[in-house]
């Protein structure tokens, strides 16, 4: 594995950087990516941040949004591309999954474990709690005066991918770096109100939809809902509009696994897991192809929903420990 300090000698010898993260991203990806592009434009890089799906509604407070590229990769040369929050290329979506192929120094800086090393620099800390966390501390490397817009980016990372500080991949390592985002002014309330305080009605419709189709297993330990593509065009509401339902299901008491069956476009199902105390759901998602961490992971899978709902449950109580309806 590279160091940070490669990364850091990678950037300072690039003058045009892409910076891209996974599919559909969430508060980690997009946050490191926009704290990532603002701090190096600050050092007088040119830097393009972009990706195949849009910014959801929910992010769109973060600052440098608004020069987020959506759709087809960017043209152009670049000297450097730098990948986010990717365990595989794949993730990166079509089109994009080719870039690390093209002639370009690839860096590549995730936290998933079984990540895939790949780039021509490729770092993987497993224990960090999030991208954020590592891009934070890049930053310190560099010895770079982190703005409040980029402090701003970098919270929102950590708090996503922690739970809001729930998970166990919360250390003291991690609010030490909270804290010292807070010094720069971050208002934490502002922050929490634009992620957890005012969802859209189509959101909030999605939810109510979900929250209908709700499912236990015999043993109680595992629950799990639906969205299917007729609920979202029903409430109005997007793919982006999933995310954190999921939980719902998790916060129930007695349950160990809460799991959201998503049925995309193009006819495949996203099964995201969470966990409490018992289960590694990264192992879990492992056996249908996908992964992420012990307490939070996911996969996407082909198939009928039906089936697929049966497979993937009766894998989740085996693995809870329980038994099947």
């Amino acid at each position: 594995m590279s160091s940070l300090k490669d990364i850091a000698r990678a950037i300072s010898a690039a003058e045009r950087i892409l910076i891209c993260g996974h599919v559909m991203p969430d508060g980690d990806c997009l946050g490191s990516a926009l704290a990532l592009s603002l701090t190096l434009k600050q050092l007088g890089k040119q830097v393009t941040t972009a990706g195949p799906d849009p910014v959801p509604e929910v992010y769109e407070f973060l600052p440098g949004f608004q020069d987020f590229r959506v759709g087809s990769p960017p043209e152009g040369e670049y000297d450097l591309l730098i990948v986010l929050d990717c365990p595989v290329p794949e993730r990166l979506g079509n089109g994009y999954c080719e870039l690390p192929l093209r002639n370009m120094v690839v860096v590549n800086i995730d936290h998933h474990s079984g990540s895939s090393s790949f780039g021509t620099f490729s770092y993987v800390d497993p224990k960090a709690a999030a991208v954020g966390e590592i891009i934070f501390d890049l930053f310190d490397l560099m010895q770079v005066d982190i703005s409040l817009d980029a402090a701003i980016c970098l919270y929102t990372a950590i708090a996503t991918d922690t739970g809001s500080f729930q998970y166990d991949s919360t250390t003291p390592a991690t609010h030490r770096r909270v804290a010292r985002l807070l010094e720069i002014g971050v208002s934490v309330s502002r922050v929490n109100l634009h992620l957890y305080e005012e969802k859209s009605r189509a959101a909030q419709l999605l939810l109510g939809a979900a929250l209908n189709t709700l499912s236990f297993s015999s043993c109680g330990k595992v629950a799990w809902m639906t969205v299917t593509r007729d609920m979202l065009r029903g409430t109005g509401a997007g793919d982006e509009h999933t995310e954190g339902i999921v939980n719902y299901a998790r916060s129930i008491k007695g349950v160990e696994v809460g799991m959201l069956f998503h049925e995309l476009s193009d006819g495949r199902c996203k099964i995201s897991f969470r966990s409490k105390e018992n289960v590694d759901v990264n192992r879990l998602a492992a056996l249908f192809g996908g992964g992420g961490h012990s307490r939070a992971a996911g996969c996407v899978i082909s198939g009928e929903l039906k089936t697929i709902e049966d497979k993937v449950v009766a894998a989740a109580v085996s693995t809870a420990g329980g038994r099947v309806l």
